[in-house]
């Protein structure tokens, strides 16, 4: 199979779909990888080290789209690469598509074959692609929402551990799943006061025995989260129901609850956000302010640290990717359950429920199509 690198065009993405270390493993069983010029370098892989491990240098992403029988990405297609995608041609990348019907719509126009690596799911139920990232992006959301704490960045100026006699931030983490954990970790790392929210009470038993003191799990029902979010001073949306848009916990009635200067970073904006006064931000303009709270909603906040994600992501989606390179589709839906979950649309029908419930679309079961 032919497999096609485009570099990454969101704003302030660095992050690249194959390291030379994946190309050398394509190239031993027989595909061909195209990478275009330059797509390694924010992720500090190099056009020469691509070439030592067996790909091919491509100057144009046209090119790359017009020969490659499998895309692989980071981010999903944005307009401009839309008419690039052809009938039949496997999309390998973070779709996110409830958070997007442009991004849906263009999909199933081009009729090809989409793989989201955020419905992937494993016998045991776990998302094996989204893993990596939810980890970089839950440890992430402390680091932002310290620093945008500070004064120097509209915050009320109060460092997350405090200091011998001078009480510590509270931190409220609205899900206790992996982004909720590696977020926790972190900020009690820093000696935050920290609070879990989750619905699901076995996971707040392991959390509580797992956690060190300063962290305390909560039953997540609306009476709490008013409570918990009117203590906080930096609060982290990170629910996810996968595929499909996240649910609004925090309405903007109770957003004046929240104290002034205090910060939200919404892990979730990438599916809509759990935050309902959150919308998709960047890195080069990532806050704004409604009613005294900062909003951090960056979408794509892994690519911040790209050496450190890409290589996080590469390992996990590489052995999914040779699977589907070695035997193509429909076989490899047919024959691998955790990719076939992971197919969102394909020969331009919706085949995951949560996309088609998101806008109101038909939904076409996978089997229909294989």
């Amino acid at each position: 199979m032919i497999i096609g690198v485009p570099k990454e065009i969101k704003a302030n993405e660095n992050r690249v779909a194959v390291t030379p270390a994946g190309t050398e493993f394509f190239k031993n069983q027989g595909h061909s990888v195209l990478i275009e010029t330059n797509a390694g370098i924010g992720s500090a892989f190099t056009d020469e080290q691509y070439k030592k491990s067996g790909a091919e240098i491509v100057s144009k992403p046209e090119e790359i789209f017009q020969r490659a029988e499998m895309i692989m990405k980071v981010k999903e297609p944005l307009p401009k690469e839309y008419k690039l995608i052809r009938e039949g041609q496997i999309v390998f990348t973070y779709f996110h598509f409830a958070a997007s019907q442009e991004l849906t719509q263009a999909m199933i126009r081009s009729k090809c074959v989409a793989i989201a690596y955020e419905t992937v799911q494993n016998a045991s139920n776990a998302l094996p692609l989204l893993i990596p990232m939810s980890e970089v992006a839950g440890r992430m959301a402390i680091q932002e929402g310290a620093r945008y704490l500070e004064k120097l960045h509209g915050g009320k100026g109060m460092l997350l551990g405090g200091v011998p006699g001078v009480e510590p931030a509270s931190v409220v983490i609205l899900g206790g799943g992996i982004v909720g954990m590696n977020a926790a970790k972190i900020a009690a790392g820093l000696g935050a006061k920290v609070s879990i929210l989750d619905t699901n009470l076995d996971k707040l038993r392991y959390l509580d025995d797992v956690m060190p003191k300063n962290v305390i799990t909560v039953m997540s029902n609306p009476a709490n989260i008013r409570r918990a979010i009117s203590e906080a001073d930096l609060l982290v949306g990170a629910v996810l129901i996968p595929g499909a848009k996240a649910p609004k916990l925090v309405t903007r009635n109770m957003l004046k609850l929240m104290k002034k200067g205090s910060v939200i970073v919404d892990v979730a904006v990438d599916q809509g956000g759990c935050i309902e006064t959150i919308k998709p931000t960047t890195h080069d303009d990532p806050v704004y302010e409604i009613d005294g709270v900062i909003h951090y909603g960056v979408a794509n906040m892994p690519g911040g640290v790209p050496m450190t994600s890409t290589i996080a992501l590469t390992n996990a989606t590489l052995p999914y990717a040779l699977q589907i390179a070695k035997l193509g589709f429909p076989k490899v839906a047919s024959k691998k359950p955790d990719i076939l979950k992971g197919v969102n649309i394909a020969y331009g029908k919706v085949t995951h429920e949560g996309v088609a419930e998101a806008f109101n679309l038909p939904y076409t079961s996978i089997q229909e199509i294989l």
